[in-house]
């Protein structure tokens, strides 16, 4: 490169490569990352992602190790939606709100219409090493609860808006979704890198489905620069 890579670049790289499953590639970007911020949880998710998604189970244990050996912990995911004029908070795998046995509930009938529009669980992005049919009972991550209790709460028509602290994982890219197209509801997402809505169509991660989608990027409005992805009719 004609200039030195930040680590803004370098977690670009990381990221791209559990996609592309460029492990070796993965793996030197993870060790710049190390020595530029050492103590970032991201660098270590994102390399043991990258072997679980390629099925090195091992290599992916040996990074979570090295993890908790250098004291570095994973920030808890959260997500918050507003609804009857109070905030409603949900964690992953959440149990603890009061409504939580109604949301699950609700978001295995609409996984069921989901999967008929062809959506299928990536459980890749889960990092332990079990049946697929297992995985699929651990993705339900914070803003997938907090979008399923909006959509419970929420009069019929509002759009359903849910913030999260952290990056949204590429499962729940596609549940959202395949979620807003199986509902008919609007459905919009803020994470630390981005806003995203979804509405009738899906984004161009949907383009193989034969749907089209328009992509926006304005710096101004993106924590750290990274993309604004907005996907309407």
């Amino acid at each position: 490169m004609p200039f030195e890579p930040t680590s803004s670049i370098w977690e670009a790289i990381l990221s791209g490569c559990r996609t592309s499953g460029d492990m070796e590639l993965g793996a030197h970007a993870a060790d710049q990352l190390f020595k530029m911020t050492p103590q970032h949880d991201g660098t270590y998710i994102l390399l043991s992602n990258t072997y679980s998604a390629a099925g090195c189970w091992v290599d992916a244990a040996r990074v979570r190790k090295l993890m908790c050996d250098r004291g570095v912990k994973k920030e808890p995911g959260c997500s918050w939606i507003e609804a009857g004029n109070k905030v409603h908070v949900f964690l992953v795998g959440d149990t603890k709100h009061p409504e939580a046995h109604e949301v699950y509930k609700f978001l295995e009938m609409v996984g069921a219409k989901m999967r008929k529009l062809g959506y299928v669980p990536d459980t890749k992005v889960v990092w332990h090493d079990m049946e697929p049919h297992q995985k699929e009972h651990i993705l339900f991550d914070s803003e997938r609860l907090a979008v399923g209790f909006g959509l419970l709460k929420l009069p019929p028509g509002a759009t359903v808006t849910v913030l999260k602290n952290l990056r949204i994982c590429d499962d729940c890219h596609a549940a959202i979704m395949f979620m807003s197209k199986a509902v008919g509801r609007e459905i919009v997402v803020r994470d630390v890198r981005s806003i995203m809505s979804w509405n009738d169509l899906l984004n161009a991660t949907m383009m193989n489905h034969g749907i089209t989608s328009s992509a926006q990027i304005d710096d101004r409005k993106c924590t750290r620069g990274r993309d604004q992805i907005t996907t309407a009719l």
